[in-house]
């Protein structure tokens, strides 16, 4: 009997028009192109402006039509929808709900799921687990936030990290060697001081001192979480390698978490991997959380073929962090 494996046939992004570049940030905050170039790598991010629309749910519902022009498929032949978000359009109903609504995926049951930075790989890896159970054959993964929303624009060190944007993939029942191989996933909840947003939850509901405090906002110690990011991503995609006899020589494509240039290029080094073969867009879209590495994906897959070795890796507030081995479904 064939093993079923979980394969994206699939890939579709959305990033918002306006782009705040750092010239314009620098009139908003303490802060200059050349500082945000050196320590995080990135000239401009997009922001979602009311204008334009409202949600994440806007940004996944323009992914699947982006998907669906690229490789047409039956919105009722998918059977279940997993979105990736920290920022979801409302408290309940879940925005997988909603996007399936707007776009026809009026089958599938639907929910939303957080791991921050790490969302996508978490969600790809329950899609697996989905499919390669034979229990579902297509499943929608999207993935993205608009960070603008809990974004600091007081905090020099932080504000200029932040963007919005939305990838989907979508994943599907094979019997060909390809698709997610393998994944190591990882959380640490012991210190959630070093990154945070602690407004709004059950423990600090909305009130006006949290809005005074700022407590709605996300708040991080940069120097730890960069040290516990480069080895947490390095730890996970070492030990993938070697359980999975892959050497650098066998890896077509490092597809890593978008949150600071200084990280993807430490993470690489420690890799032994040359740039080129790093997916690295930070400097144009910022850091859009889970969006991140399906943005990668969306930008990349004219330059994919089918039976790529990508090692997708990244780390986040949690902490979350692990990293996903997955052949290219198609050309």
């Amino acid at each position: 009997m064939c093993k079923i494996h979980a394969a994206i046939t699939g890939v579709g992004g959305y990033v918002p028009n306006y782009r705040l570049t750092n010239e314009e940030l620098s009139t908003i905050v303490e802060t200059s192109d050349e500082w945000i170039t050196k320590r995080i790598g990135i000239k401009e991010r997009r922001i979602l402006k009311p204008e334009e629309g409202r949600g994440i749910s806007y940004l996944a519902v323009k992914a699947i039509e982006d998907l669906q022009s690229r490789r047409p498929f039956n919105p009722l032949e998918v059977e279940a929808v997993i979105f990736a978000t920290t920022t979801p359009d409302y408290g309940l109903p879940s925005s997988a709900a909603l996007t399936a609504a707007q776009t026809g995926m009026t089958n599938a049951f639907c929910f939303d799921m957080e791991a921050a930075c790490s969302g996508f790989i978490y969600a790809l890896d329950i899609a697996d687990g989905f499919v390669s159970s034979g229990k579902y054959k297509k499943v929608m993964v999207i993935a993205g936030d608009i960070l603008s929303s809990v974004t600091d624009y007081e905090d020099r060190n932080t504000c200029p990290i932040f963007a919005d944007g939305c990838g989907c993939v979508l994943v599907e029942a094979t019997t060909e060697e390809v698709g997610l191989m393998d994944s190591i996933l990882r959380s640490d909840g012991s210190t959630p001081e070093h990154l945070h947003m602690y407004g709004g939850g059950s423990v600090y509901p909305a009130s006006h001192e949290t809005v005074e405090q700022r407590m709605h906002y996300i708040w991080q110690d940069g120097r730890i979480v960069f040290k516990r990011a480069v080895s947490s991503m390095v730890d996970a995609c070492e030990e993938l390698l070697k359980r999975n006899n892959l050497s650098k020589e066998n890896v077509d494509w490092i597809v890593p978490h978008q949150a600071n240039l200084r990280i993807i290029d430490a993470v690489a080094y420690h890799l032994n991997v040359p740039r080129e073969k790093v997916m690295i867009n930070i400097e144009k879209y910022g850091n859009t959380s889970a969006g991140t590495i399906p943005l990668c994906l969306w930008e990349w897959e004219n330059r994919l073929h089918k039976g790529d070795n990508l090692i997708l890796t990244a780390f986040g507030a949690g902490f979350t962090w692990g990293a996903v081995y997955l052949k290219w479904g198609y050309n």
